[in-house]
């Protein structure tokens, strides 16, 4: 892999298996650049890779004729994308990846984590303690999305996006910021504009800033705290 790919042990899973699983892994690899837009996966499309993000942050989106995908999970370095394949099944994958945060990742072909799956029993544990914890997630922000307000919904998500981005400055737009909460523009307006007037971020032309963590932390939601606490282990 090329000198200027991040640290592969920057994937907290990849830094997690034994040793002879994890160099055996990494030989299949090679690196991947995800720009901020693209569309890893579709329903009902055929699973080519899988990914391990190392600075990159991916979407796992809902998508419901006639609207916007609706953001339900957010996976970056602790994790990988391509988990149906832990099922034995990467052809009918049930939600849109879409990268939210451009970046490097390492790019696995599924047709090798098919064939050597059964050989690397560290690997297997590890996606299907991922699968349970993004269940979890889902239901968490199944709850959320019915039962909190916009303010703390969106504090919430700027700070999974904080987790994931390696940098304290991301790019969202008030758009994208709607159709994450699958809320109107004008009410990610009234939210950040709230956000902005206390200083815990900056918001300009879809450039955000963290500026005061703490303060976000406070204008959340129980979720985002609960998100963080450790899944049981399978």
């Amino acid at each position: 892999m090329s000198g200027s790919t991040p640290d592969p042990l920057a994937n907290s899973l990849v830094a997690a298996l034994p040793r002879g699983e994890q160099r055996r892994l990494l030989a299949a690899c090679e690196p991947a650049e995800l720009a901020f837009g693209v569309t890893l996966f579709r329903p009902g499309e055929a699973l080519r890779d899988a990914f391990f993000p190392l600075t990159a942050c991916v979407s796992l989106a809902a998508s419901v004729g006639g609207h916007p995908p609706l953001d339900m999970v957010l996976v970056g370095s602790e994790g990988m994308l391509g988990l149906s394949l832990a099922l034995g099944n990467g052809h009918d994958v049930p939600m849109l990846g879409i990268v939210k945060c451009p970046g490097s990742a390492l790019r696995l072909p599924a047709a090798w984590l098919r064939q050597e799956l059964p050989n690397h029993p560290g690997l297997l544990r590890a996606m299907h303690r991922q699968l349970f914890d993004l269940l979890t997630q889902l239901a968490r922000t199944a709850a959320c999305t019915s039962f909190h307000e916009v303010q703390a919904r969106l504090a919430r998500w700027l700070l999974m996006t904080h987790d994931r981005a390696h940098a304290d400055h991301f790019h969202l737009t008030h758009e994208l910021l709607a159709d994450m909460l699958g809320v109107q523009r004008s009410a990610v307006t009234i939210a950040a504009g709230v956000m902005q007037k206390a200083g815990v971020i900056s918001y300009s032309r879809g450039e955000i800033q963290v500026l005061d963590r703490t303060g976000l932390e406070a204008m959340s939601c129980e979720c985002y705290r609960a998100s963080l606490s450790p899944a049981p282990r399978l």
